[in-house]
């Protein structure tokens, strides 16, 4: 018996990176996983990885800012797995600028990514929980469902050059916990994985072509040589992180031994000194 064993989790941004390796962890634990990522062929990919590992998986391709996707996302995972278990908010990505060149556009595409899509992926569960809730207690059973959302020590701690992505995520902190009394009483566990300096491609060394496709639209990211090695230097364990050992951190608040952890924000830097 695995941990997760009968257990439906939902990823989005599992296509890449840390996402994939969370819907690997899950899958390996016993749990069923909708996998989400905004390039079709990578949804795929990270969905196929699994079933070929002996787990279960099923790609659900989507923007999760677009207008449909929190129901069109709640309503596969109920249609192909009948209960949902674990929503790990994980889709983003940076456009970093110093404030005064920061654009409406700018601002506007990163809230929209990394706070408003969780607020309403998680607004549409409610709909689910409600019922859900009410027949299991009726019929006498309590279980614990699991909400993480990924964040970073940018917003536990700021960081020059990304007010707009800091300020979406300490925004994301004040959804975890105030979620965490809500949901509280439906025991939903809601809590968030803060990451420090991760090796993902969102924070490779910055090239000529160092950019994410967003619909069709580049978008720069990366770190340079000098910010890396910066980093590096206030980190205790003196390297940057794995999207395996990132995973883990998320993997901590899906499995029982959680059952009693909500609403707090979790870093894991390696000891990433502020």
């Amino acid at each position: 018996m695995t941990r997760l064993d009968g257990k439906v989790a939902l990823v989005t941004g599992g296509g890449r990176g840390i996402g994939r390796s969370v819907a690997q962890k899950l899958a390996a634990e016993g749990a069923r996983v909708l996998v989400n990522d905004l390039d079709t062929a990578e949804a795929e990919a990270s969905a196929r990885a699994v079933t070929e590992a002996g787990g279960v998986a099923i790609a659900y391709p989507g923007n999760v800012t677009s207008d449909d996707f929190p129901r069109g996302f709640i309503e596969t995972a109920l249609r192909k797995f009948g209960d949902i278990h674990i929503l790990v908010n994980n889709a983003g990505y940076i456009w970093n600028g110093p404030l005064h060149k920061i654009s409406d556009e700018q601002w506007d595409a990163i809230q929209a990514v990394h706070l408003k899509a969780p607020f309403r992926i998680l607004r549409e569960l409610r709909g689910f929980l409600d019922v859900r809730v009410a027949q299991e207690r009726k019929a006498g059973a309590i279980t614990h469902r699991k909400v993480v959302n990924v964040s970073s020590v940018s917003g536990t701690a700021g960081a020059a050059g990304q007010a707009n992505y800091a300020a979406a995520k300490a925004g994301l902190h004040g959804l975890t916990r105030s979620l965490a009394k809500e949901w509280g009483p439906l025991a939903v566990n809601v809590n968030c994985v803060a990451f420090g300096y991760i090796e993902t491609r969102l924070t490779q060394e910055i090239s000529g072509e160092t950019a994410v496709m967003i619909e069709g639209v580049a978008r720069r990211v990366g770190l340079t040589r000098p910010m890396i090695e910066a980093i590096k230097e206030r980190i205790a364990l003196g390297r940057a992180g794995t999207a395996d050992e990132a995973a883990g951190g998320i993997l901590l608040f899906c499995i029982p031994e959680s059952d009693y952890i909500t609403g707090q924000i979790l870093e894991v830097s390696g000891g990433l000194a502020h």
